[in-house]
């Protein structure tokens, strides 16, 4: 991994609500499964341009999902300024992938293209949905490709692409 790709942010969340009357908050968590969040001691908030280091005091995985409490926040009217802001780490912090598996974020950007060669575009984002998760490449039109071994032929990181058993003028399904 490059440093420039080590020293990128990696969104990992969000502050979803408040919770309760000592400044707890409710985390919309993109991890998998969704606890993992806490497993860092200090996240980076995107507040006003920039990303802020906020250490997160306390935490748990409740029935009513990921809670924090971050230093700092102490009352309701406090973690309310909170809700929406994007909870990030350095790509550096995560934890290593093994050989064949890659984080989204490495996929997004990468240029997608056909068995043949033909570019489809770029790798913009990753969706989950109840049939499976899906790669959305935007090029000339958006292709919504699933994301599962079948359709994956070769990831190429150090070449910036990936190669999909995929058409340009395939429909999406």
């Amino acid at each position: 991994m490059s440093d420039a790709q080590a020293d990128r942010w990696v969104v990992l969340g969000k502050i979803g609500s408040t919770f309760g009357v000592q400044g707890w908050v409710r985390i919309t968590s993109y991890t998998d499964p969704a606890e993992n969040i806490l497993d860092y001691d200090r996240w980076h908030l995107h507040r006003a341009g920039q990303w802020v280091a906020v250490e997160v005091e306390d935490g748990r995985m409740t029935a009513k999902g990921v809670l924090a409490k971050l230093a700092g926040i102490e009352t309701p009217e406090e973690a309310r300024l909170q809700v929406g802001i994007e909870i990030a780490v350095l790509r550096s912090e995560l934890p290593p992938t093994a050989p064949g598996e890659y984080y989204w974020s490495d996929l997004e950007g990468l240029e997608a293209l056909t068995s043949s060669g033909e570019s489809l575009g770029r790798v913009d984002h990753f969706r989950s949905t109840p049939g499976g998760d899906l790669a959305v490449v935007k090029g000339a039109r958006e292709h919504w490709i699933p994301f599962v071994k079948d359709r994956i032929v070769k990831v190429d990181l150090e070449a910036g692409h990936i190669v999909f058993d995929w058409g340009v003028d395939w429909l999406d399904d």
